[in-house]
């Protein structure tokens, strides 16, 4: 073999863009026909937060104890209605702070525009967009879609939907397109490496490298592994890892999951780990972490006391900190995979091949 053709056959370019997925390639912003969990309920009340979701600028305020949703934008100069000075006047209204124009909070309508009187010929012709709110296990979760909100149950984790469960956990904002997020969850090669250093791993032998397939599991998709080494020879380089006297067990066994649309399910015996990535803009995202026990109340709260005291900052704040690190600088494609990508790739075809259409895109049915 001549030089150039080895160096050709070493180095190629690899994937040269994510063509063979359109769809995927295409979702910068996420897909709208879903229910995403965008904040605290404890964080929303009668002053207004705003926030942004699939690239969309939205306030959320709580009327009447209720969590409404208007689109951030008066229609009239585009000043952001969620201003400082903007204020409540009437009940189930909200003025932008420019020239009075107030909102119904629940339709959206415009119902005055006090700077020109009473008798506005303006009024009901104008509206902001609303969208559909729910409150469960403690977040307020928001549908962005154009066609009507799925059924709430179809798009929350059934571990998620009995009100006898604890969640606790944790929500931050991050830098890095949110499919690199996803990615990063479900890929089944980073963990071995990235994390083997941890503290939340400090105690626990980390396999170097496992035999896995990757199923269908009713929405989800999930890692089986058939096989794990935890020790091997790299010929002409010697066996990794180096013996260390304080790793003394495996890991537990988990059972990691992905399903649309980029929520992340890690069982372990007794609890379970969420993740979402709710796309924000092409460059950053909503790191949303839950965990969740259902075992009594009694077992609920011990596990309270670990995640308060252990598990919150361990876990969910250095570890996955580690992953924040990578998620961030990650820069694909271009990119030349390897076998634990297949990860990756069933993934992509999930995304591909299921992810739902708004009314009107090609392809919709």
């Amino acid at each position: 073999m001549s030089a150039p053709e080895k160096q050709a056959t070493v180095g190629g370019p690899g994937r040269r863009d994510w063509s063979t997925w359109p769809r995927y390639e295409a979702a910068v912003l996420g897909f709208k026909e879903y229910w995403y969990p965008v904040a605290w309920s404890r964080k929303i009340g009668e002053k207004p937060v705003p926030v942004q979701v699939l690239g969309q600028k939205i306030m959320l305020k709580r009327d009447g104890g209720v969590v409404r949703a208007l689109h951030d934008r008066c229609p009239h100069r585009g000043v952001p209605l969620s201003h400082k000075l903007s204020s409540q006047e009437f009940p189930g209204t909200w003025s932008c702070c420019y020239h009075g124009w107030t909102f119904d909070l629940e339709t959206g309508v415009l119902v005055a525009a006090i700077t020109d009187g009473p008798e506005s010929p303006i009024c009901g012709k104008v509206a902001v967009r609303t969208y559909p709110v729910r409150e469960h296990i403690g977040l307020v979760w928001l549908w962005l879609g154009d066609g009507e909100p799925r059924p709430f149950e179809d798009d929350v984790p059934e571990e998620l939907l009995d009100p006898a469960a604890l969640v606790v956990g944790r929500i931050t904002v991050r830098d890095g397109n949110w499919r690199f997020g996803a990615e990063n969850g479900f890929d089944d090669g980073h963990a071995k490496w990235l994390h083997r250093n941890a503290l939340w791993t400090k105690r626990v032998k980390m396999p170097v490298w496992s035999e896995m397939k990757v199923i269908r599991d009713g929405p989800w998709i999930t890692r089986r592994k058939d096989k794990m080494h935890y020790q091997a020879e790299f010929p002409g380089l010697g066996s990794f890892p180096r013996k260390k006297w304080y790793k003394r067990r495996e890991g537990n066994k988990t059972k990691v999951s992905l399903r649309l649309p980029g929520t992340l399910r890690v069982k372990y015996e007794t609890w379970t780990h969420f993740e979402w990535w709710v796309p924000v803009t092409g460059e950053g995202h909503v790191y949303v972490q839950l965990a969740t026990m259902n075992r009594g109340w009694w077992n609920n709260f011990r596990f309270w006391v670990y995640y308060r005291v252990w598990a919150r900052w361990v876990f969910h704040g250095m570890f996955n900190d580690e992953d924040r690190l990578m998620v961030e600088v990650t820069d694909a494609p271009p990119e030349r995979l390897y076998r634990p990508d297949v990860s990756l790739t069933e993934w992509r075809k999930l995304v591909e091949q299921e992810a739902r259409y708004s009314p009107g895109e090609a392809g919709h049915d």
